[in-house]
């Protein structure tokens, strides 16, 4: 199957243009006045706003997620599918309402149809999307710090991320607003555990190169960038999306014009010496910035040698003390400083099984199954 062409519209511009459009005049024959919430919430890059033309090639497109009452959802959620599948027009702003799916691949494609649309106006209750968006602990209010450590930042960027075109129920827009940021202590704790992954690493660019393992000290240079990039956006207070968008999300922060040039030319330094000056500037400047937060004492951002050893760190462990003498939550000030999912698992399988998730940093915390 190819992409239809058409003159390319951002994809939340194009879900409202589809529920003002389309949807809404829909709602208004099958109930007139229906209470509902409209949005373009979820999976997908346009929610991060970083779709382009290329996104069109899967589930991209005239999308609306669309929340009614649970007693209204059990009503007329069974009509809406089929009901819509007849109505909405076949296109919008000459983008088609009809995917189809190919057989051997899962994901849907916009493409032209004179029968019914296979469309993607999705309806649910808000407490039912939270649920299958963040597990079991999505719809709580409030959530505990476990619960929130168990909440990968990808899915929480997408329950906060995209737009709502109307709430008329007044619960996704609460939702958002509780799932906006972390409390306090669970941001100080999370600060706490990036640093110290930081720490746990720094040196290891030095020692790789002094025993010939050029490669080896590339690779750990580029995973304390990759810590570093995280970490500021902890910092800027902006949950952090997977790999792909992780560079564009980054270089979104003021704090990125300095640091981007910096991480680049350690990734691509020719050999170590060069490799430690780059990567050491970097680590200063996000310890002042750290320092700036004014979240815990200040501590001094200067580098120094490992121990005994001739190789430039900032000895990241520091300011994960000191963020971590800040904690008084008896919960966070009893965890190991492992983190949040993100900080001990990017498997992209794993972050979308919540109860596992749940399960593991229970165990963490010392709670038996």
């Amino acid at each position: 199957m190819s992409t239809p062409q058409a003159d390319f519209i951002p994809g939340l511009q194009l879900s409202e243009i589809l529920y003002r459009e389309a949807v809404l005049p829909l709602l208004e024959e099958i109930r007139p006045g229906l209470p509902h919430a409209a949005a373009r919430v979820g999976g997908g890059s346009e929610v991060l706003g970083f779709d382009t033309a290329r996104s069109a090639d899967h589930e991209w497109g005239p999308r609306l997620d669309l929340f009614l009452t649970p007693e209204d959802a059990a009503e007329l959620g069974p009509r809406f599918r089929p009901f819509l599948a007849e109505r909405l027009p076949k296109e919008i702003r000459g983008w088609p309402t009809h995917f189809v799916r190919a057989e051997s691949d899962p994901v849907g494609l916009m493409t032209p149809t004179e029968g019914p649309v296979d469309h993607r106006v999705a309806v649910e209750t808000v407490d039912g999307w939270l649920v299958r968006q963040l597990g079991p602990a999505g719809a709580a209010d409030p959530l505990t710090p476990l619960d929130w450590l168990a909440l990968p930042q990808q899915r929480l960027a997408e329950a906060t991320g995209g737009a709502v075109y109307h709430d008329g129920l007044g619960a996704l827009t609460a939702a958002r607003r509780r799932l906006a940021w972390y409390p306090d202590e669970v941001w100080r704790y999370l600060l706490a555990c990036q640093w110290q992954r930081i720490s746990q690493e720094e040196a290891f660019v030095g020692r790789c190169a002094e025993v010939g393992d050029a490669l080896g000290s590339a690779v750990v240079a580029a995973r304390l960038a990759r810590d570093l990039m995280r970490l500021c956006l902890l910092l800027a207070r902006r949950y952090a999306p997977y790999s792909k968008w992780l560079g564009s999300a980054f270089a979104q922060l003021p704090v990125a014009e300095e640091l981007s040039p910096l991480l680049r030319r350690a990734l691509a330094a020719p050999d170590h010496p060069e490799r430690e000056r780059a990567l050491g500037a970097a680590l200063e400047r996000v310890a002042r910035l750290q320092n700036a937060a004014d979240l815990a004492p200040r501590v001094d951002p200067g580098l120094r040698n490992y121990h005994g050893r001739p190789f430039q760190v900032l000895h990241a462990e520091r300011f994960a003390e000191a963020l971590a003498a800040t904690l008084t939550d008896p919960t966070l000030t009893a965890l190991p400083l492992t983190g949040g999912v993100d900080q001990w698992a990017d498997n992209t399988d794993l972050i979308h099984q919540p109860h596992a998730l749940t399960a593991t940093v229970r165990a963490l915390a010392g709670e038996r199954p």
